[in-house]
């Protein structure tokens, strides 16, 4: 049976900087957000000044309940000076739009790609 809505995370740590890769697949949910935000928050309470790199794989993601919407602007809002790099890949115009509005709540630099292999190499330069 093929996965209705959700978020999987990845999380790799060298030190204080941390690659987050996330596939959101979807309508999220509040309860996809109490899923992996203690993850997240456990993570980066390891270190004193995380930075993080992150790849959002937006591709099979289709929007928000609003109180996911709530959850995932609580989280920016609460991590958003630890991000260094934001990679976001997805198929959709609402989702480069989204990408921009997105980057009003990161310290670190957003883009937006159509192509994945576009984003990974972004983060990696």
């Amino acid at each position: 049976m093929a996965l209705s809505h959700g978020l999987a995370m990845d999380i790799d740590q060298k030190d204080d900087h941390f690659f987050i890769e996330i596939k959101a697949i979807g309508t999220l949910t509040h309860g996809d957000f109490e899923k992996i935000t203690p993850i997240l928050d456990d993570a980066l309470a390891s270190v004193e000044k995380p930075q993080i790199d992150a790849y959002i794989d937006g591709s099979d993601f289709e929007g928000w309940e609003l109180q996911a919407a709530w959850d995932d602007l609580r989280l920016g809002l609460k991590h958003g000076k630890k991000f260094h790099r934001v990679a976001i890949y997805g198929n959709q115009r609402w989702q480069e739009i989204m990408a921009k509005v997105g980057g009003w709540f990161v310290a670190g630099e957003v883009r937006y790609f159509d192509e994945p292999l576009d984003a990974l190499a972004w983060l990696r330069s």
